[in-house]
């Protein structure tokens, strides 16, 4: 069984407030593409999705890098057609807010997934170099197989991006894809 893992594709992330730009809105529609066929194929689909308080003092991201993904502001919104995506298939899609980069970290995630027996996880989304990278390090230790779809992910550093995707293949031993 498998599942993928959109992994904080929103407004803030590809245009807004801390922005993949170009790198990120290109790959909206391979994005959307890849979700459509695992919804077609009736496969589990998570949309682990961001999610800070405005000026959390405690929250270690907040000395890091500007407000992004605020409760309750439109640049946590799904980016383009990803949105519309969802909407047509929100009660097949399992929505999962995350704190933290990895979409592991404090959630129930491996729970959802062991309860429906999948082994092999499916990564989409950005950032490449942080938290698709911090998600696949969670699955690696937890035993999942990954599969990294490169036309799928990206981010604003493109040395990160690349650097991670070597990462994920040489050291994680995850299979990287493309089309």
């Amino acid at each position: 069984m498998r599942a993928l893992i959109i992994i904080d594709y929103t407004v803030d992330f590809v245009d807004g407030k801390l922005p993949c730009g170009e790198p990120g809105v290109a790959i909206e529609a391979r994005i959307c593409e890849i979700t459509e066929q695992f919804l077609a194929q009736m496969d589990f689909v998570v949309m682990a999705v961001d999610l800070h308080d405005e000026q959390d003092p405690f929250h270690p991201e907040t000395k890091l890098f500007p407000p992004h993904n605020i409760r309750g502001t439109a640049g946590r919104d799904l980016y383009g057609r990803l949105k519309t995506v969802y909407e047509h298939n929100e009660s097949e899609i399992y929505w999962m807010d995350k704190t933290r980069y990895s979409a592991f970290c404090g959630t129930e995630l491996e729970l959802n997934l062991r309860g429906r027996g999948i082994h092999e996880l499916h990564l989409v989304g950005v950032c490449t170099d942080i938290c698709v990278l911090h998600t696949a390090v969670d699955a690696y230790n937890k035993g999942f197989e990954i599969v990294i779809h490169e036309d799928a992910v990206a981010s604003f550093n493109q040395t990160g991006h690349e650097w991670a995707l070597q990462h994920f293949q040489h050291t994680l031993g995850a299979k990287v894809v493309r089309g």
